[in-house]
């Protein structure tokens, strides 16, 4: 298939609804072939921000959207080129997956040859050859998505947009359907935006990742940078798990009356004796690869600290934790 991936920028984009403002002004850029996630909780404005730019809603006065040199503000869907995958799907249930991934093509009145030739092509690349004529009652969740996803890259789009495409499937269907989306939109150089709610999602998927709050951007960075580097709590709070400590410095407890921050595999179980901080296990969590050892008294809130998953530790047991110097945070 042949792409033209195209860079986009929202300037100043709004939105208000019935009085309210839902979107505050934002600047947003996206490269060309970048896949972008849109990460944030219900309500925060990613799926806004993600209709602006497919056409579906309009900005605020005075903001625009670009697809590289071309100004699309005022364009309906159906007129910037792009594909896209809802929550629901949107298949439509009196066509078979063949006539779903090519009635873009046919609206288009492509040629007859080139749409077959594109469908069977999108078929294999989704691994869909032996259920072309299958209505779509007849397919599992994860063929289903596929075929939305087939259908939204039929004519080759400028643009792909991804609105919670995995949130409907059970949770190792979504794991693997992650992994084949990650190699697919790699592999594809569309440029992506992606919007989820889910963290594990916008760290495998995405090139960089935009936190989301009421209505405001957060922080925009690499998965690393986002994880590592948080711009404040509410990133830092919402991007996995974060313990948070009063009065420690690199000397130690009472070296600092900062709060600092670090996460759960940064802290390390060791013997009381001589710890720079001490408390007593409160729970134990196996999680296969890693136990999950939550720690009272060592802290104002209980300590999470991820250790290697043939750890045991009993509930009631007094340990001592020491943490990596590199993996301290400093937060406003």
């Amino acid at each position: 298939m042949n792409f033209t991936p195209v860079p986009i920028a929202l300037t100043q984009c709004a939105k208000t609804f019935h009085g309210t403002r839902v979107l505050e002004p934002l600047d947003l850029s996206i490269g060309a072939g970048e896949t972008l996630v849109l990460l944030g909780p219900s309500g925060c404005g990613k799926t806004t921000t993600l209709r602006i730019v497919a056409g579906l809603e309009a900005p605020d006065a005075g903001g625009t959207v670009r697809f590289g040199e071309d100004d699309v503000t005022h364009l309906p869907i159906e007129r910037r080129q792009v594909g896209m995958v809802f929550q629901s799907y949107a298949l439509f249930p009196n066509l078979t997956v063949r006539g779903n991934i090519g009635y873009g093509l046919k609206i288009a009145k492509a040629d007859p040859a080139v749409a077959r030739r594109r469908v069977d092509e999108l078929l294999a690349l989704m691994r869909l050859e032996a259920h072309a004529d299958k209505a779509i009652h007849q397919l599992s969740g994860g063929q289903r998505q596929r075929v939305a996803l087939a259908r939204a890259l039929a004519r080759e789009p400028r643009v792909l947009l991804l609105d919670e495409p995995l949130t409907a499937l059970d949770a190792r269907l979504r794991d693997t359907l992650r992994r084949e989306m990650n190699a697919l939109l790699r592999g594809l150089g569309v440029t992506t935006v992606y919007v989820t709610h889910d963290q594990a999602e916008a760290m495998e998927l995405g090139d960089r990742i935009v936190v989301m709050s009421a209505g405001r951007i957060e922080q925009i960075g690499t998965p690393r940078e986002i994880y590592y580097r948080p711009a404040n709590r509410t990133v830092a709070q919402f991007v996995g798990t974060i313990n948070r400590l009063v009065g420690y410095g690199p000397g130690g407890a009472g070296s600092s009356q900062a709060e600092v921050f670090f996460r759960p595999e940064d802290g390390r179980l060791v013997e009381p004796q001589g710890a720079s901080l001490r408390g007593i296990v409160e729970t134990v969590s196996f999680l296969g690869e890693r136990t999950r050892v939550t720690v009272a008294g060592a802290a104002p809130e209980a300590l999470v600290i991820d250790v290697a998953g043939r750890s045991e530790w009993a509930p009631g047991a007094a340990v001592g934790i020491e943490i990596a110097p590199e993996g301290l945070i400093a937060l406003p």
